[in-house]
């Protein structure tokens, strides 16, 4: 596996107190201990894999491969563990399976997305500033916004900081299904000024991404944007969290993701390779020329 780069020694388990580390209490494992507790391999197979991978000089995870005691998937699983980061579960793969970055964090797609968000943070997070949300604007359906917004959130998130995603696609919202949460009330209920609890939902498996769904499509999208909530509340957003990332309606629906764009105070312009026209990619550009708003980027997506 070439993706294992530190040595991987089983070393058995003394006690908690052992292992513990002051910061958060986790654990610092070897991934060859992860393997052996996640598969309950015996004594006699954990000797049996160190003997072959000494044999070979070869890594734990290798050698729990060879002989049929672990798989892939048990060692990138472990890998995360190690590193305390967040890695999805086969059975949340399935439901999910648009999250790139947290599917599969080691594919080149994933590190894609870390090089953009690296890219964004320089742009965006500038010392002496104030916060802002950000608004991924695209001209056209299909260009892959939601897809784009949701993996750009889970590499945020897997820095550490507290990231929330917002779906302000009043027209046709797909967070919700994209990270498979509930949509019974979400944006279009504090817009509307209906009091909902739990409108902001934690994703399953990460303790620091969020996403507020749209709840309910709404018959005046672009009227419940217009409203100062909107503003106030993205201010408000970007207080409370380090991230807070915003998915918009398509440019073609008419004024809607420049009245984000402008409430966020920052966008990153997203086009589709061999799709996007260069006139649409133009107005969209030029609708943000008269508000109060940072154009950070433009991203060509090959989906």
């Amino acid at each position: 596996m070439s993706d294992l780069k530190e040595p991987l020694n089983y070393a058995p388990r003394k006690s908690v107190d052992a292992e513990t580390k002051a910061s958060g209490g986790l654990y610092d494992r070897s991934i060859g201990a992860i393997i052996a507790e996640t598969r309950n391999l015996t004594a006699d197979q954990v000797e049996r894999v160190l003997q072959y991978q000494r044999e070979r000089g070869i890594r734990f995870g290798e050698a729990a491969i060879a002989l049929g005691y672990a798989n892939a998937e048990d060692v990138l699983e472990a890998l995360s563990k190690q590193f305390h980061y967040p890695y999805a579960p086969t059975e949340r793969k399935s439901r999910s399976p648009e999250l790139v970055a947290l599917n599969q964090p080691f594919s080149s797609q994933a590190e894609v997305f870390r090089g953009i968000r690296s890219q964004i943070m320089m742009r965006l997070y500038r010392e002496g500033e104030p916060r802002r949300a950000l608004a991924v604007i695209s001209p056209d359906t299909l260009d892959g916004k939601s897809y784009f917004s949701a993996n750009l959130a889970v590499t945020l998130a897997q820095l550490g900081g507290r990231t929330l995603l917002v779906d302000a696609d009043l027209r046709r919202p797909r967070q919700h299904e994209i990270f498979d949460v509930k949509n019974q009330s979400g944006l279009s209920s504090i817009l509307s000024g209906r009091s909902e609890p739990r409108v902001i939902q934690q994703v399953e498996g990460m303790n620091s991404l969020f996403v507020l769904p749209v709840g309910a499509i709404p018959p005046n999208p672009g009227e419940l944007l217009e409203r100062p909530a909107f503003g106030m509340l993205m201010r408000e957003l970007a207080g409370k969290f380090d991230h807070v990332i915003v998915d918009t309606s398509a440019g073609l629906y008419g004024a809607d993701s420049a009245i984000v764009a402008a409430r966020c105070g920052a966008a990153l312009v997203l086009a589709r390779q061999n799709q996007s026209r260069v006139t649409a990619l133009q107005e969209l550009t030029a609708s943000l020329d008269d508000v109060s708003t940072t154009l950070v980027g433009t991203v060509m997506n090959q989906y």
